[in-house]
């Protein structure tokens, strides 16, 4: 099928995706570029593709809409612009699951940040993902990118975070919160099966309620700054505790 009006109902739906609440409303997200369709198409993701006029479609299987490049620039975030896009649902999680091995986020706030961290989790092989409420959503096209299609391989939890955290304590899962106060140094830090490993915001860190309630508490060992950007700590700490 092909669409060459901007103002075409669907293209107007599809822009909707841009914005958190339209997201959170259809449970839908848009998506760029062939690595990241790739992923989601793995991963069973994919409703429909958009593609500009005249390119290849190298996901065939699926309803296409062939596209002008002007309805993909109002529909991409990325600088570059994009031939090609997908119009992806979330992945239903009925039950929390959370795995042996688990990340938790304490209102970490950056994109980039909470990208990264998704990625380092899905490659050092952890089971699943626990943002707090006032984390970054996920299916922001910032963190899609910097996940490089991780995000759509793992279940990622989202709610109250004293009340997961309480869930993760009753599946016998170990708390450890990262502080720069009163923590044991990282290396000397039992390690134990199943875990979760808690990261806090960019400015305050883990707050005084999720650190009260773990089960230890975990420090860095450094020699100059007494502090790391969140991605780097969970990437440290993760390589750590794999």
């Amino acid at each position: 099928m092909e669409i060459t009006s901007l103002t075409n109902a669907k293209v107007k739906q599809w822009s909707k995706y841009k914005e958190k609440k339209h997201r959170d409303k259809d449970h839908k997200f848009l998506i760029e570029g062939e690595h990241l369709i790739e992923e989601a198409h793995k991963a069973n993701l994919i409703e429909c593709i958009l593609i500009e006029q005249g390119k290849e479609n190298m996901f065939p299987i699926y309803e296409t809409y062939e596209v002008t490049r002007d309805i993909l620039k109002k529909l991409s975030d990325s600088v570059s612009g994009t031939y090609i896009m997908a119009v992806c649902h979330m992945p239903n999680i009925s039950s929390i699951d959370f795995g042996n091995k688990v990340i938790v986020l304490d209102d970490v706030q950056d994109p980039g940040n909470v990208g990264t961290i998704i990625r380092t989790a899905f490659s050092f092989g952890y089971t699943s993902i626990v943002l707090s409420s006032h984390s970054v959503d996920v299916y922001n096209e910032k963190v899609i990118r910097s996940t490089q299609g991780a995000l759509f391989h793992m279940p990622i939890i989202r709610g109250d975070i004293m009340e997961l955290l309480q869930e993760l304590k009753q599946q016998g899962i170990t708390l450890y919160a990262t502080s720069l106060h009163e923590a044991t140094p990282l290396q000397q830090t039992p390690k134990k099966t199943p875990c979760a490993l808690i990261f806090g915001n960019e400015g305050n860190g883990v707050s005084k309620d999720v650190i009260d309630y773990s089960d230890h508490k975990v420090f860095i060992e450094m020699k100059t700054f007494d502090s790391l950007n969140v991605a780097v700590a969970a990437g440290i700490c993760m390589y750590e505790f794999r």
